[in-house]
């Protein structure tokens, strides 16, 4: 490809909109363009790299036996309705009407249409297991569609899923899976960490993500530097120890606390410690309320909270809710009086003498003690896990970071065949539900971590498996007839050899044609100077590394092999 052809619109500036490095240098580098708010176009050079991820996740998946399907963007509501989906997925769901009035939706997920499809042709347990997966489009109305390919409303993702008769079947299928995802983000450059995390809307019993250690991510995971425990912090577990205060319980105290609602302000207010102030939060659990409390130091895990409740649906209590259970307006309620059931974190069982709200406007109370005061319903972790709590496994104090998620694998056990009526009959002629799991990558999102974790502040650093080119020849100056003789003879020869090569022919600045060559991030650089060509020789500059060294034209195309092949 010569560069003056090569449709890759560079841009000097930063646009506005870009806020991380990724999405920053693939719009600076030609390899997307924004067509709406978390909507894009890929560009050739974006596209080559989409594609080349691509290709490792098909080489992988048809690896552990699955096969392609292509199954239709647009869903109709009926199969969303078996599942009772359409109503829980919420306002991120593109929906839409035709012109019979029929509902349908943009599949944000394919889990409704793949059981419906095999229901309908799956009969025996002689057909499985079945392993089936699509490279394909999926939308979700994001509330707030940012960083570029990270988190867009309209995104490329990869979505398996697994058909067996029993939990070996998908247990076999799961583990395949999650070692091939470990094989497709090597593969493509990618340090990843998988992590314990929470199946979210999707449902199951036990799930992995995978995950992209990187200041811009957007998830934070705690991880065990001894072990291999890590998790994200909406599923992460933490080793208890107790540490009662044996402190002899004070009397009760009311005081008055004017304008004081917050956490920080009781502190500054009281001069006493976060850790020794009782945090009430007002939930509605399936409609009805109930208290959860957490010490002051800390943050209440909803998904934890839900999980310890068994509801269906869990929201933070409204002002006018909050007033009605407590007596008072938010910010001031506290569990003593409290008529609804209690839930406590752990932690909390340990507290003696502590601040809470007085369910009073501007009042606290003081030395508030369990058992004497109020008593809980029920006890159990329902914190947030923090860098420095100890490991579960080993009891090591564990590290955080932020991450971007690649990937996730579900366990999603009967969940969707038990709904569709998904079945199969076994041995012993006996109906049977289909045991499923589901295994998804996003792919523009995993270029997008790629440029995260390889770049520098001249623009991308490609790994050699997904760069659009692996090779650019530069000519100093394109006018000069040896420089030009010797940079086409080279880009021929590599040509020929089956490299992905461009000569950038144009006519500019020496320090304009290296500039693009690093912010497209070209693995290796053949540069055609008037010094090195007296010796016979192209000097080669590795992006990784920075390293630069002279090869004789001559052997360039021999060393340029061993360089993509190793």
């Amino acid at each position: 490809m010569l560069m003056s052809q090569l449709y890759a619109p560079t841009l000097r500036e930063t646009p506005a909109e870009a806020e991380i490095a990724s999405h920053r240098y693939m719009l600076r580098a030609g390899l997307i363009r924004r067509t709406a708010a978390g909507i894009y176009s890929y560009l050739p050079l974006g596209l080559k790299v989409i594609r080349k991820v691509e290709a490792i996740i098909r080489e992988e998946m048809n690896r552990i036996g699955c096969q392609e399907v292509l199954m239709p963007i647009v869903q109709p509501s009926e199969l969303w309705h078996e599942t009772g989906r359409w109503a829980d997925y919420g306002p991120e769901m593109f929906r839409l009407v035709d012109r019979n009035n029929r509902e349908f939706c943009l599949g944000p997920t394919h889990e409704e249409l793949i059981t419906a499809l095999i229901r309908s042709e799956v009969r025996s347990y002689r057909q499985l297991p079945l392993r089936l997966y699509q490279i394909q489009n999926k939308y979700r109305d994001e509330i707030r569609p940012r960083f570029g390919l990270i988190r867009g409303r309209e995104f490329i993702m990869k979505d398996m899923y697994s058909f067996d008769r029993d939990e070996e079947g998908l247990n076999n299928a799961y583990w395949d899976a999650y070692h091939a995802y470990e094989r497709i983000f090597a593969r493509c450059g990618l340090k990843t960490r998988p992590v314990e995390a929470d199946s979210g809307a999707i449902g199951g019993d036990e799930t992995h993500e995978f995950m992209v250690l990187a200041d811009s991510g957007e998830a934070l995971i705690v991880y065990c530097p001894d072990c291999d425990y890590a998790a994200n912090v909406e599923r992460a577990e933490y080793r208890f120890v107790s540490q009662k205060n044996e402190a002899a319980p004070l009397e009760l105290e009311e005081v008055a606390t004017p304008n004081a609602a917050t956490i920080a302000e009781i502190t500054a207010f009281l001069g006493v410690e976060a850790a020794d102030c009782l945090k009430t939060l007002i939930y509605v659990a399936d409609g009805k309320p109930v208290a959860a409390l957490v010490r002051g130091d800390h943050e209440l895990n909803e998904i934890k909270l839900q999980k310890v409740l068994g509801c269906q649906t869990l929201e933070l209590a409204g002002p006018d809710i909050i007033e009605r259970v407590t007596g008072a307006p938010v910010g001031f309620a506290g569990p003593v009086g409290l008529e609804v059931p209690i839930i406590a974190d752990r932690c909390v069982m340990d507290m003696v003498n502590c601040v809470a709200g007085a369910n009073k406007a501007d009042y606290h109370l003081k030395n508030v003690n369990i058992g004497r005061d109020f008593n809980v319903t029920t006890t159990a972790d329902i914190r947030m896990v923090e860098e420095g709590d100890l490991c579960p496994k080993c009891g090591t104090a564990m590290d955080s970071a932020r991450g971007i998620e690649v990937g996730q694998v579900f366990k999603l056990g009967t969940k969707y065949s038990a709904a569709l009526k998904a079945t199969f009959l076994d041995e012993n002629g006996k109906e049977q539900p289909l045991i499923m799991g589901c295994y998804g990558i996003g792919v523009g999102r995993t270029v997008a971590a790629i440029i995260e974790q390889h770049h520098d502040e001249n623009g991308i650093k490609w790994p050699m498996s997904v760069a659009p080119y692996h090779v650019i020849v530069v000519p100093v100056s394109i006018k000069d007839e040896k420089q030009a003789q010797a940079a086409e003879e080279i880009y021929t020869a590599l040509q020929a050899a089956g490299v992905e090569v461009v000569l950038d022919d144009r006519n500019e600045r020496p320090g304009v044609k290296f500039k693009d060559a690093d912010l497209i991030g070209f693995p290796i650089r053949i540069t055609i100077g008037p010094k090195s060509l007296e010796n016979g020789n192209a000097e080669i500059t590795l992006r990784q590394t920075g390293e630069r060294f002279e090869k004789p034209i001559s052997e360039i195309t021999d060393y340029v092999l061993g360089l993509i092949e190793g």
